[in-house]
């Protein structure tokens, strides 16, 4: 009996694992990858001069923790690479839990945003944009009880930041001479 019931919660607990792909595990997974670009980004890349930023703006990067990208580079040579690895993210981006904003698309590139949580209490907001010849990038902005307005708020601080450009070197590989 008792052999019956370890079996039995063993069961239950692989059953009630979830075995489906993440976005967090597909970091993971690729960010040490050759064929992968990967970036950790905080607020810090902005280094902003907070008496240049108003009560709102600050609110609104408070929400914000980091910002994690991850590129992959188009290869003419292995075109089957890339149409897997852009299947994989398109995939995962098709779990409920990822609640699409807006989709955008060309034929050649395209791109979606989608959001994790609540639309007033956003913990994730996910961009994948892609083009056919160069590659894609998906950039997760990881917060707390971030809103639209709060990223529409960022956005415009960033008119107001002096960027560490020094950080997003490793993109410069993926922009075309």
């Amino acid at each position: 009996m008792k052999k019956l019931a370890i079996v039995a919660a063993l069961c239950l607990v692989l059953w009630s694992c979830n075995s489906e792909p993440t976005l967090q595990q597909y970091f993971v997974k690729n960010s040490e990858s050759k064929d992968f670009i990967a970036l950790d980004l905080t607020t810090d890349i902005l280094r902003l001069n907070k008496s240049e930023i108003s009560a709102e703006e600050n609110a609104a990067l408070e929400t914000l923790k980091k910002m994690n990208i991850l590129a992959y580079q188009a290869d003419a040579k292995n075109p089957a690479k890339f149409e897997a690895e852009r299947a994989k993210i398109k995939n995962i981006l098709k779990n409920e839990k990822y609640q699409e904003l807006i989709k955008v698309n060309s034929g050649k590139e395209g791109g979606a945003v989608y959001f994790v949580g609540e639309e007033d209490k956003i913990d994730e907001f996910v961009l994948f944009a892609n083009k056919n010849d160069a590659g894609f990038a998906i950039v997760r902005v990881l917060g707390k009880n971030m809103s639209p307005n709060s990223i529409m708020t960022m956005l415009s601080v960033l008119n107001k930041a002096n960027l560490d450009i020094e950080q997003l070197k490793p993109l410069q590989k993926m922009i075309p001479n």
